[in-house]
């Protein structure tokens, strides 16, 4: 599975480059503007392709799924553990972990979690220079919840992180840094196809 994450602020021809992104097989796109209102983020969904709304995850404004028929939600570590979750009933949810041991104790309401940073950040600079979550995953023992790997990901070094214990992976700075997200998107996906 290979999932995308939106950079935080809104960049050129963003929902375009999504709507082709889905064409190409993507499987699921988190929007994650931690600094945009409901509003903004609305008329940022209008732009997708209805068709791909299913497909979308929300990590913020989590109201605006029933209007856009939204059945996944994202919960980061902090509402995870304040059970803000528990007050969606009937949604697909999804959260972040930054340590194997915390997988572990996932119950199975989570579909899947991010762990991260597997390794430095593409666009948070300096940001998981020391990770060792690539060795750590030898731990895993949760087989109820998908472990998703994010964090410096690229076509470069994605057949790394398919080669260890998880069931799919996050790109952010891989696709919105580059000059050719498309192209980025689907070398990363045929290495995905390939495992």
């Amino acid at each position: 599975m290979i999932i995308v994450i939106t950079p935080e602020e809104f960049v050129q021809q963003e929902s375009e480059i999504i709507n082709e992104l889905f064409l190409e097989g993507l499987d699921l796109l988190h929007i994650r503007k931690p600094f945009v209102n409901s509003k903004e983020i609305a008329d940022f969904i209008h732009k997708i392709n209805p068709e791909f709304h299913h497909q979308l995850v929300l990590h913020s404004h989590h109201h605006l799924a029933e209007d856009f028929d939204i059945s996944r939600l994202h919960f980061r570590e902090i509402d995870r553990q304040n059970g803000l979750h528990q007050f969606f009933k009937n949604k697909i949810i999804s959260t972040s972990v930054h340590e194997i041991e915390t997988f572990n104790e996932l119950n199975e309401s989570w579909e899947y979690a991010f762990i991260s940073p597997v390794f430095p950040s593409i666009s948070k600079k300096g940001y998981g220079e020391n990770s060792n979550i690539l060795n750590d995953i030898k731990k895993r023992n949760n087989s109820n919840v998908k472990l998703m790997a994010l964090g410096g990901i690229n076509e470069n070094n994605i057949q790394e992180v398919f080669e260890s214990d998880i069931d799919g992976v996050a790109l952010l700075g891989a696709i919105w840094e580059s000059n050719e997200p498309l192209n980025v998107f689907k070398k990363c996906r045929q290495t995905s196809l390939c495992n």
